[in-house]
């Protein structure tokens, strides 16, 4: 029972709507969602962890960033989701717009050069 009352709980909330909503076309991570949000980082990582405390998300860290993804390993879960995406899917397009000029702008984190003469590599 309780788990259900965190689960509507986390779900009752504009921001974490939002949230999940950008996090339903795959993981993102905290600056993402941030820039997406207009909101300040401490805020957002507020509502994230109420989202993970009730099974919805999921993170794994990459140095020093975190990144959220949505939590698909409970089934009655991934059918409530499905069920409230259906109904917010045009509310939110002004984050998913943020969103996608953020992530135009951003760099990426290292650019993959292949070494064409191996035998230099590593010393040998």
């Amino acid at each position: 029972m309780q788990e259900l009352i965190s689960l509507f709980k986390a779900l009752s909330d504009e921001t974490r709507l939002r949230i999940l909503k950008l996090l339903e076309h795959g993981e993102l991570c905290v600056c993402d969602i941030v820039a997406a949000l207009d909101m300040i980082q401490p805020k957002v990582s507020f509502h994230l962890s109420v989202l993970q405390e009730a099974g919805l998300v999921k993170s794994r860290k990459q140095g020093k960033w975190i990144h959220y993804s949505i939590d698909e390993s409970d089934i009655f879960k991934r059918f409530l989701l499905m069920s409230v995406f259906e109904r917010i899917h045009d509310t939110v397009a002004d984050d998913k717009r943020r969103l996608e000029e953020f992530l135009k702008k951003k760099r990426p984190l290292a650019k993959v050069i292949e070494i064409k003469n191996k035998s230099r590599c590593c010393g040998r």
